[in-house]
């Protein structure tokens, strides 16, 4: 496959392709490309260096997209290389490449989801575990990020409970407690503790027909 080098033609994609003797031989990323010049020749270990380059230099863009729109575990970005048909080799090491700059770090995104969740869409500590161990945190980070920061979890409940009571106004005191008690259940809340909060909010009403379990 080596040769000389007789043309470098760019593409609107942002790649170059490569022509060895008046052939199209290979594309690159620009960023490869660069170091090339019409005229130079290329043996074949020179060009298989090359696109073993260029292939991790495209797993680092396709990385970088991912991860524009938010954080994401590191098993989030290996799942959606994978996805995108790079193979493991190239998967790992680009995963060591953003380790390296922090781009990746398991702990900061957990804080983050916990965060997040707690201010939009809050959860119980239990459903933020059940989250946070689909994408991939270990049980250890888990523990240490839910500790520092989640909230009370009753005093959580208790709000949560207060906010969707005022969209279920006008039901039936049966309805109520039912829709409720589901809307509680699965933000991941125990049933014990749902039952706790429906008397709370009944006798935050001045008390009305009593919560059986």
């Amino acid at each position: 496959m080596g040769g000389r080098i007789t043309d470098l033609r760019a593409l609107k994609s942002g790649r170059v392709v490569v022509y060895l003797d008046g052939r199209r031989a290979f594309r690159l990323t620009a960023m490869e490309a660069a170091q090339l010049r019409p005229g130079q020749v290329l043996t074949d270990e020179e060009i298989r260096q090359l696109l073993e380059r260029d292939l991790l230099e495209q797993a680092h863009e396709v990385a970088l997209r991912f991860l524009s729109y938010r954080p994401r575990s590191e098993r989030e970005v290996a799942d959606h290389l994978r996805r995108k048909g790079f193979d493991t080799q190239t998967v790992e090491a680009e995963l060591e490449r953003l380790r390296r700059v922090g781009l990746v770090d398991d702990r900061a995104f957990a804080q983050f989801w916990v965060e997040n969740r707690t201010t939009f869409r809050p959860r119980s500590h239990r459903a933020l575990q059940a989250e946070l161990r689909r994408k991939g945190i270990s049980p250890a980070i888990i523990q240490e990020v839910l500790q520092e920061a989640s909230p009370d979890e009753r005093a959580l409940a208790l709000r949560l409970a207060r906010e969707r009571a005022r969209r279920l106004r006008g039901l039936d005191p049966l309805t109520f407690r039912r829709r409720l008690a589901g809307y509680l259940i699965r933000r991941g809340f125990n049933g014990e503790l749902v039952l706790e909060v429906l008397r709370a909010l009944e006798q935050e009403k001045g008390g009305s027909q009593p919560v059986n379990k």
